[in-house]
């Protein structure tokens, strides 16, 4: 095999596995139309008005070839007056087929446009919702398609009018009425190719819904890999991956346009017989309307010229809602697949439960206790134990910090406490109270938190600092700058306070992110603090000005500081060590140092490693 075939092939691969990945358990279709009435229920009077304009128009283009015909008969007989007042009719209906078009297409797009904007928010609120598992394994550029290009994908069954399906369905009625009223035999002529129209509509009918579901799946990995690909730009160019990324994105990319290619095929398939069949009617029943003039200049004929025009007329109009209804149907088809995701997605199991449950009070909490972890086990995937039977607690006010190797389980700890993630078994208290039996928003308020990964939102300093209140307290904000030292980073920006932050902070360094995040877990100012490896981003000379500022907000508050650099938590009233996701040593550093075990090596191969730097620094000097 060569190297571009299994360059291929490896691509085919990573696609059917998402595809197989993407598998949606299908419904039918009138299931998400159900499901899809509430969100267009409030608006009903725009849908009532749309409907109802949308029968005066169908009146009226049942009228209009009426019109037609008694202008050819007028004109035939040399009639001005009748013919003026023929021709004025006829204005009149154009214009107000126009003025009624507009108004029927614009309640329905606003009805249309109002109930997208509240599915949207229906799906933004629901991810907010998501537990973190979820998060694990779910790419977000897919999550972004269901907000983005799958209600887009419902939002056009308003915006190209498909509702108006049903006014198509009452023009046929009418038009199959009038033509039977016309005359009987050229409408068996037109009726007898329906047959044909609807074998063609079903050959198509699953092989284009088909096709728009694999367009979902190919549009959310294809955003999915941009989201991915622009995110990490930076390592992509650093290692040179530009020209292997190309083409993954190149193989992706076709296979996007391939599922394209085949929805406007089917479509077009589908268009163009449908137009076939009807100008083949056409020409049936002016050959047969042929026949019937030779046969009246023999004496024996009945039908007329103003008839001929009149029923080609209404042959016309009847395959132009039957090639309408087709048209509607691609993108019903679309919409209905794009529906089918957004609803997977809204009937996902994997979310957060805000409320509290009913757990019953232990029956002896020391009256002092702020943290306690009781014979706690925790795994991210199955039969991967990440702790195991963890237990500990932390007294109101003190300084615990947990140290460990990478991977000890240290994060877990801070995740769990939160209730990012909930314990396989054990319980943990926090003031006294199981954190199940809190509300998720009541539990979270009373700690603040600093991560190792700080994340800043797009705005202002002042908006991100504060976040964790609707108002902004400039004069609050400015005292936690102050005091964590940041303050003057901040002024020395145009606009103070209220300097833009771009998307993720990009316009600061690690080290000013890490210093905002400070001031936020002291604008906050909650009874419980965590510090999740929270001077990894520092230097030195920060980490020194910080000190202070670390001390003042610590005092009075029970924090948990989970660290990586020992330097920075020997003052901790007590010192847990991790190791292997199991709790193996707890004291303070001095009585850790004097054991000789975990701690006293990790701590000595830091400060050896440390020692080399610092004698290497000096040797460049």
């Amino acid at each position: 095999m060569s190297p571009q075939d299994e360059r291929k092939k490896s691509a085919t691969d990573k696609l059917r596995a998402y595809h197989e990945e993407e598998t949606i358990a299908r419904g039918y279709d009138l299931q998400y139309v159900r499901r899809l009435w509430p969100y267009l229920r409030p608006h009903t009077s725009y849908v009532v008005l749309s409907l109802i304009t949308l029968g005066v128009l169908t009146a009226i283009g049942l009228i209009r070839p009426l019109v037609m015909g008694d202008v050819v008969t007028q004109a035939a007989r040399q009639n001005g007056d009748l013919l003026f007042r023929d021709g004025v009719a006829l204005a009149g209906l154009l214009l107000a087929t126009q003025v009624l078009t507009f108004v029927q297409m614009y309640t329905m797009q606003l009805a249309g446009a109002r109930a997208m904007a509240a599915l949207r928010t229906d799906i933004f609120g629901f991810m907010q919702r998501l537990s973190l598992r979820y998060f694990d394994h779910t790419p977000i550029g897919r999550l972004v398609t269901r907000a983005t290009n799958d209600v887009d994908a419902i939002g056009e069954i308003f915006a190209t009018g498909v509702i108006n399906a049903l006014g198509d369905l009452v023009a046929l009625i009418g038009i199959v009425v009038m033509m039977l009223a016309l005359d009987w035999r050229m409408s068996l002529i037109a009726f007898a190719t329906i047959p044909v129209v609807a074998l063609l509509v079903n050959m198509t009918r699953h092989r284009s819904r088909k096709a728009y579901r694999d367009i979902r799946v190919k549009t959310a990995r294809l955003n999915a890999f941009l989201n991915e690909q622009v995110s990490g730009i930076a390592i992509v160019q650093a290692f040179n991956r530009e020209e292997s990324m190309g083409r993954e994105f190149g193989e992706i990319n076709e296979a996007y346009r391939e599922a394209n290619k085949r929805a406007i095929f089917y479509e077009a398939v589908l268009d163009a017989a449908i137009e076939m069949v009807g100008t083949l009617c056409i020409a049936s029943v002016l050959y047969w309307a042929g026949l019937e003039r030779l046969m009246l200049s023999l004496g024996d004929g009945h039908v007329s010229f103003a008839l001929v025009v009149t029923f080609t007329q209404y042959i016309k109009q009847f395959f132009e809602p039957i090639s309408m209804l087709a048209q509607r149907y691609t993108l019903l088809q679309s919409g209905l697949s794009g529906a089918e995701r957004i609803f997977e997605l809204l009937d996902e199991k994997e979310i957060e439960s805000p409320h509290a449950q009913p757990i019953a009070a232990p029956s002896h909490v020391p009256a002092d206790e702020a943290i306690a972890f009781e014979d706690v086990s925790f795994e991210y995937k199955a039969n991967a134990p990440v702790l195991s039977n963890v237990s500990f607690s932390a007294e109101r006010g003190e300084h615990i910090a947990i140290v460990g190797a990478t991977g000890a389980g240290k994060s877990t700890v801070a995740s769990l406490l939160l209730r990012l993630y909930d314990a396989s078994s054990g319980s943990i208290r926090v003031l006294g109270k199981d954190v199940r039996a809190y509300e998720l928003s009541e539990l979270r308020r009373l700690f603040s938190v600093v991560p190792q990964d700080v994340f800043l939102f797009r705005g202002s300093v002042a908006s991100n600092v504060a976040m964790s209140h609707r108002v902004v307290d400039a004069a609050r904000v400015a005292w936690a700058l102050e005091r964590v030292g940041a303050i003057d980073m901040v002024l020395r920006r145009e606009g103070g306070l209220n300097a833009p932050v771009d998307e993720r902070g990009s316009n600061f360094s690690a080290g000013e992110r890490q210093l905002l995040a400070f001031a936020r877990a002291l604008y906050k100012d909650a009874p419980l603090l965590l510090l999740d490896e929270a001077t990894a981003s520092i230097d030195s000379d920060t980490e020194a000005k910080l000190q202070n500022a670390l001390e003042a907000l610590i005092e009075k508050r029970t924090a948990i500081v989970i660290a990586h650099r020992l330097s920075t938590i020997q003052a901790a009233d007590r010192i847990i060590v991790f190791h292997k996701g199991r709790l193996v040593e707890s004291g303070t550093h001095q009585q850790l140092l004097e054991q000789g075990g975990v701690y006293a090596r990790l701590y000595k191969l830091q400060f050896a490693q440390k020692h080399v730097e610092e004698a290497t620094a000096q040797e460049s000097l």
